[in-house]
């Protein structure tokens, strides 16, 4: 078995992008450590990482930026690749 990846997510409560990456991360049954943004501060900390962009899900894994949100989360797992990227397979 491979060793565990930190999975960190920044979200927001209201948002339904967040939940839908959140459920689907969930039904992998990975850990994951969510960082809420509604605070100003830690949205700019979250800025800071991805560069940039201020939307929220944004996805790491072991420090690296997971491009496409919730869209790209998804269609990684459509495409396979999502298990490996997580370190499930």
């Amino acid at each position: 078995m491979t060793e565990a990846k930190k999975i960190e997510i920044y979200t927001t409560d209201y948002c339904p992008f967040c939940k839908r990456a959140k459920e689907l991360l969930n039904t992998k049954g990975v850990v994951y450590t969510e960082i809420n943004v509604e605070a100003e501060s830690e949205r700019q900390k979250m800025v800071q990482r991805t560069g940039g962009p201020r939307s929220v899900p944004q996805i790491f894994v072991d420090g690296e930026l997971l491009a496409g949100g919730c869209d790209g989360l998804y269609e990684r797992d459509s495409k396979g690749e999502l298990d490996l990227i997580l370190g499930l397979k």
